[in-house]
């Protein structure tokens, strides 16, 4: 029944969601969610309309790395609600703070154990997102929609963050809903222990090779400062997951600016008799699927410690907050010497690194040197699941935290163009996407929403025509070419009938810098494509090295 008095359920919906300090969302509009749409812009909450629900829930994710705020969806019943599931997927495998709200079939048209067959009713939409989310919520009637989205933007926040998932029958929407009881307390975060830290400041203090390893965990933290004195103190080297990329300043003397799969870094690790492990599970991308030996000492800190134990299991668990435990363990922590010697070794190490990639691809090179020469101070890179994303992943100089998207948790393709659009609204520096010709075609359709909205965004299409990782696998195997090389569209055209300036030029040189800072530099959404065919780096696991 329509509410016929104070609010409804959309409208509690709508200020729990500014209760959360939410601002914006992404979202597709349905036949059962038109009532949260009207009741969110009622209360002053962008919501911004993109052309398929997966690229919704992308979006979302990218708005979460971007601020390390929360990142909202909004989609509609069955099929909408389905078609997030790649996105949330990735947002999860990401620890990236997402809430999908989606709309369920009206509670009055249900019947408990049948599908009746009412529009896009299933037998249990929650259930879908089970495995892909920190926790699947049902709004039990519409005086529980505030508090089930309380509880999941808490939720989806609180470390380690994750997506979450609220479901809502159509009619709670509009029928009318009590007030919402008081907010429920904030949980505490674990304390560590006293002894539990001297000891770790003596392992670290008397290690001989110390190795700090950093990972996402540490950057959403914000633990960058709390590391960088630490490693500081130690004379040890800062080895930083894709996730952490950016946590501490390019010039930092202890930060080694390349990833452990290269045989230099690498040797970091291989060396280390204590190894620091921040906020990192350690997967099997970064550990060359655990070749990586065990370091003999490993002191872990995690704010889940089952999730630090995982993979290899710590000689010493420290329980908390990233950034806490880091500072605390630095207080009385004697100043080695030493770092002189190992910031000229890592100086060493990133001329060889760099070395070789212009020798082995020259291309790679070009394009790394044209993205850090180019891009504004304030611009946030965004990378697909692609040859030059691995590269960038990897590679690139990453300048500041929360400038680097990149999607290897899930490692999913077809990330890189939609969560630029919720890069791109966050506010902040200009997103640029670079993704592959397969991979944009996945959400080619959010041109639409990028010239409508009026995005700061530029997209980089490397265009090789085909999926090349894929087709390196197949050369490199020996195999004929099978379902790798593709049909694409011209690019330039297909942008321009969306309003969207676009240009076209042949690889990374002269001409690829000029359009690019001009692209940049615009207030507008462009595209720029690339003709151009890389191999993979060494961080790509068919070139992995043997130890």
């Amino acid at each position: 029944m329509a509410a016929t008095g104070g609010c409804t359920g959309g409208e509690r919906l709508a200020d729990a969601l500014r209760e959360l300090e939410v601002d914006r969302a992404f979202g597709l509009p349905g036949v059962h969610n038109l009532p949260a749409w009207n009741a969110l812009s009622q209360r002053g909450i962008r919501l911004i309309g993109v052309r398929h629900e997966q690229s919704a829930a992308f979006a979302a994710d990218g708005y979460a790395r971007a601020t390390g705020r929360l990142g909202v969806a909004v989609v509609t019943t069955g099929p909408g609600a389905a078609n997030t599931l790649a996105a949330v997927g990735e947002a999860q495998a990401s620890a990236s703070p997402v809430v999908v709200i989606a709309t369920d079939v009206p509670s009055a048209l249900r019947r408990p154990g049948v599908v009746r067959g009412a529009l896009h009713e299933m037998s249990d939409q929650a259930a879908m997102f089970a495995p892909v989310t920190k926790a699947a919520l049902t709004a039990e009637s519409p005086d529980d929609v505030a508090r089930v989205i309380r509880r999941a933007g808490r939720l989806a926040r609180r470390p380690q963050s994750g997506p979450v998932y609220v479901g809502i029958p159509a009619d709670f929407l509009t029928a009318e809903a009590a007030d919402p009881l008081p907010a429920e307390s904030t949980e505490v975060i674990h304390r560590v222990d006293v002894a539990d830290l001297l000891q770790a400041r003596e392992l670290l203090s008397t290690a001989r090779r110390p190795v700090i390893w950093a990972g996402g965990g540490a950057l959403r933290a914000g633990a960058g400062d709390a590391l960088g004195e630490l490693a500081e103190t130690l004379a040890a080297p800062i080895i930083t997951t894709y996730a952490a990329r950016g946590i501490v300043p390019p010039d930092h003397p202890c930060r080694a600016s390349n990833p452990v799969h290269t045989p230099e870094v690498g040797a970091l690790w291989d060396e280390a008799d204590v190894v620091l492990a921040v906020g990192t599970d350690f997967d099997g991308m970064m550990t060359q699927n655990w070749r990586m030996p065990k370091p003999p000492t490993l002191i872990s800190i995690n704010v889940d410690a089952g999730d630090a134990a995982k993979n290899y299991p710590p000689d010493l668990q420290l329980t908390g907050d990233a950034r806490e435990v880091t500072e605390n363990l630095a207080l009385g922590m004697p100043r080695r010497a030493g770092l002189p010697e190992l910031s000229r070794r890592l100086d060493d190490i990133e001329t060889r690194v760099r070395r070789r990639i212009r020798r082995e691809e020259p291309q790679a090179a070009e394009l790394l040197t044209a993205l850090s020469e180019t891009l504004p101070d304030d611009a946030v890179l965004v990378s697909d699941m692609c040859v030059a994303g691995y590269w960038i992943g990897g590679f690139y100089r990453v300048a500041a935290p929360r400038k680097l998207a990149y999607p290897m948790g899930w490692g999913t393709l077809g990330f890189g163009f939609p969560a630029s659009l919720g890069v791109a609204a966050a506010g902040g520096g200009r997103a640029v996407c670079v993704t592959g010709d397969g991979g944009f075609l996945y959400g080619v359709g959010e041109l639409a929403t990028a010239i409508q909205e009026a995005l700061p965004l530029t997209v980089v299409v490397v265009d090789d025509s085909g999926y090349g990782m894929l087709r390196y696998d197949q050369t490199r195997g020996g195999l004929p070419h099978e379902g790798v090389d593709l049909v694409t569209p011209d690019f330039v055209g297909l942008a321009k009938s969306f309003g969207v300036d676009a240009d076209r030029v042949d690889g990374f040189g002269r001409a690829f810098r000029r359009r690019l800072r001009e692209f940049t530099r615009s207030e507008e959404p462009n595209l720029l494509v690339v003709a151009a065919e890389l191999s993979p780096p060494l961080n790509t696991s068919p070139r992995w090295y043997r130890r």
